[in-house]
């Protein structure tokens, strides 16, 4: 199946890199030290969502700033050896111009750009959690990459392994590629699902981008 595009936007944690045994290490000490129960954590969706809200599903109002400062401190401490780049990502990514692309995270930039940066990633365009009013499942972070690249949302592919943020970009009105790396297929809902990045490769033409898309 082919794709024709203007620009790829990339979720980061699930797509690009896994840092999932560390994101859950990090998030179990700290539900710990804030007297979350394991019950009420469980209830909770974690991935692909901005701290922010997850510490408002969980805590006070009046801690919910303090408490995200705390989680992202224990995450960038574990960033050392805790990310890994899954398969396709740096093939991909070589082969598209910088301008052509986009991370598009829930993460803070600060452990963004550290995440990415362990994995030898550095993008010309970051959308984090510091950069918007709105997280996943809005479309509000896809639909800022698309301006901040100059392109048409119609025009833009989103790369994504969660729920939410597929949410988010078929609201932004754009195609969505899901990865079965962290969600079993049924549990995505996307244009297209493949198993990782290796699946995708990407042919810069004069018309634009296009993406190849197999098994």
């Amino acid at each position: 199946m082919k794709i024709q595009a203007d620009a790829l936007l990339f979720d980061n944690d699930g797509t690009l890199v896994s840092s999932l045994e560390s994101v859950y290490r990090c998030w179990t000490r700290w539900a710990e030290e804030y007297g979350i129960t394991p019950e009420e954590f469980a209830r909770v969706e974690l991935h692909g969502r901005p701290a922010a809200e997850i510490a408002a599903d969980l805590l006070p109002a009046d801690r919910v700033a303090e408490a995200v400062v705390r989680i992202e401190q224990l995450e960038v401490e574990d960033v050392e050896g805790g990310v890994q780049l899954l398969p396709g990502t740096m093939a991909l990514l070589d082969s598209v111009p910088a301008d052509r692309w986009a991370v598009v995270t829930s993460a803070t930039r600060r452990l963004a750009e550290a995440r990415l940066d362990e994995a030898g990633i550095r993008p010309k365009t970051l959308i984090a959690a510091d950069d918007i009013t709105r997280g996943k499942p809005d479309p509000e972070p896809f639909l800022l990459a698309a301006r901040r690249l100059g392109v048409d949302p119609a025009r833009c592919v989103v790369f994504e392994d969660a729920p939410a943020g597929l949410q988010a970009g078929r609201s932004a009105g754009m195609t969505t590629v899901a990865l079965t790396t962290t969600h079993q297929a049924a549990e995505l809902h996307a244009d297209i699902v493949v198993g990782d990045l290796s699946a995708v490769s990407a042919l810069v033409t004069d018309a634009g981008v296009e993406i190849s898309v197999g098994d």
